[in-house]
């Protein structure tokens, strides 16, 4: 029997960016949408929230940059329409990127990017340590080079997630909580506890576990991260600050995600103490003043991930739609994932520049 409302048009499984960003999507294109939300918070709960499509992607990878780059471009739009929708503000940090480097091999890097960046026409600024000391006045003195990135912003993922839920519900769409999936088919969804979600159809957005439920090769990569918080209140760091290895992203209220790694653990999701000394060690190199910040949280999160690192989005071999796959693109994804997800329920194909992110490339595994 199903709880709330009628018979759905399209359930949603995952309550995290991706799937209420294709449910607020469907929900606004007149579909009757429930979600269906395990209530465990997800990589998005763990994640800095950087929107950084070129430092987030390698070199090689062109489909996943045209897709990063796409929802980049779109992002402050969509959180505009989102702020809106939910009358909640979804926490776009609009203060840009510097990415520095320590040696030389990581400043001949930074040359390689800088190189790349204006091939495309995008927007960077080599700055020499002086230089970077002033746009920054924490950085360490022995900071090599630096490129300021003034359009790769960052986005609190728990406030976009917040204003993703009220925006589904303002839409005519049901959130349910608590709700998680054991198995899909191409028109229903068991649940733990025995009971049935029958729709019209299934999409399934539960980020790592959507492997499991669906047969598609999606894995979990750790990642861990430290959040912290300045008592003097926002200021060590204006811009999100990238090493070679590590990240500083500052929240407007003087808090600080300090991430990530990435580990191939399978599902271990438990912080360690080695984990957290790379992170401040390699962080501490270029912003000292890290190091005197007090530690809110320590998070490990399980990112889901491909073979080819792209996300997989549209309908999967046997009839279930899917939306995973993000990898390290999740948040910045999450925009252009519901607008992709909503027009696949609808019956649209992906358009061609989307082509790559077709599920129909992935053979399904074993479960």
């Amino acid at each position: 029997m199903v709880v709330g409302q009628a018979k759905p048009d399209v359930a949603v499984v995952g309550g995290g960016p991706i799937g209420l960003a294709a449910a607020w999507r469907a929900a606004q294109s007149g579909l009757r949408v429930t979600v269906l939300d395990a209530g465990e918070p997800g990589a998005w709960h763990v994640a800095a929230g950087m929107l950084a499509p070129v430092a987030e992607s390698s070199f090689g990878e062109n489909a996943l940059l045209e897709l990063g780059l796409r929802a980049a471009a779109g992002f402050p739009a969509f959180a505009a329409e989102l702020a809106e929708a939910a009358g909640e503000d979804p926490g776009l940090h609009r203060t840009g990127t510097l990415i520095v480097a320590r040696d030389r091999d990581e400043a001949e890097s930074l040359d390689r990017l800088l190189a790349f960046r204006r091939r495309r026409g995008l927007e960077v600024e080599r700055l020499l340590p002086s230089a970077a000391r002033r746009a920054e006045p924490a950085l360490a003195p022995t900071v090599r080079l630096a490129l300021d990135v003034a359009g790769d912003h960052s986005v609190d993922p728990r406030r976009l997630v917040a204003a993703l839920r009220a925006a589904v519900r303002n839409a005519g769409g049901e959130l349910r909580e608590g709700a998680r999936a054991e198995r899909v088919t191409p028109h229903t969804v068991g649940l733990a506890g025995g009971e049935t979600v029958a729709a019209g159809a299934v999409l399934v957005a539960a980020g790592a576990r959507t492997g499991a439920l669906t047969g598609l090769p999606v894995r979990p990569v750790k990642g861990q991260v430290l959040r912290l918080r300045d008592p003097r209140g926002a200021g060590l760091v204006t811009r999100t600050v990238r090493t070679h290895d590590a990240y500083l992203v500052p929240r407007a209220d003087g808090r600080y995600v300090l991430g990530a790694t990435m580990e191939e653990r399978g599902w271990d999701t438990a912080p360690t103490a080695g984990g957290v000394f790379e992170l401040l060690r390699d962080l501490s190199e270029v912003v000292p003043g890290v190091l005197e910040l007090e530690v809110e949280e320590l998070l490990a999160g399980l990112r889901p991930a491909t073979p080819d690192n792209l996300p997989a989005i549209g309908p999967a071999e046997g009839g279930v739609f899917v939306a995973t796959g993000h990898h390290r693109n999740g948040i910045l994804l999450s925009g252009l994932t519901g607008d992709l997800a909503a027009a696949a329920l609808r019956g649209e194909p992906l358009p061609d520049w989307a082509a790559p992110a077709d599920p129909a490339r992935l053979a399904p595994v074993a479960a």
